[in-house]
């Protein structure tokens, strides 16, 4: 007598071993990037921007000079005021120009 293929349906994964099968646990996860700078706007509601200065050599004349960046940052409770000293971390995108999010604030 022939064998006929089986044709069960392997019962479904539960829904959290799906989510650990594609994504890396918190431990295998790169350590994000973190900033310190200034805040130089808090009117919005639950954002802030913060400026950040890193020193840099001129590429061709080697003298050191400044360059600003600016970063739109969630603050959930509206703690940060303007020139604030704050340290920020990179996160997943919050909206179309927010990727990061208020750790502390370093000084008031």
């Amino acid at each position: 007598m022939a064998e006929e293929p089986s044709t069960a349906v392997p019962p479904p994964l539960p829904t959290d071993a799906r989510a650990s099968a594609t994504l890396p646990p918190k431990s295998q996860r790169g350590s994000r990037k973190t900033r310190e700078g200034e805040v130089i706007s808090s009117s919005m509601n639950k954002t802030i921007v913060v400026r950040t200065v890193t020193r840099v050599p001129h590429p061709k004349f080697g003298k050191i000079v400044k360059q600003q960046k600016k970063f739109y940052a969630h603050d959930e409770e509206n703690k940060a005021k303007n020139g604030d000293t704050v340290r920020i971390m990179e996160t997943r995108p919050l909206s179309k120009l927010k990727r990061w999010r208020l750790v502390e604030i370093v000084r008031k």
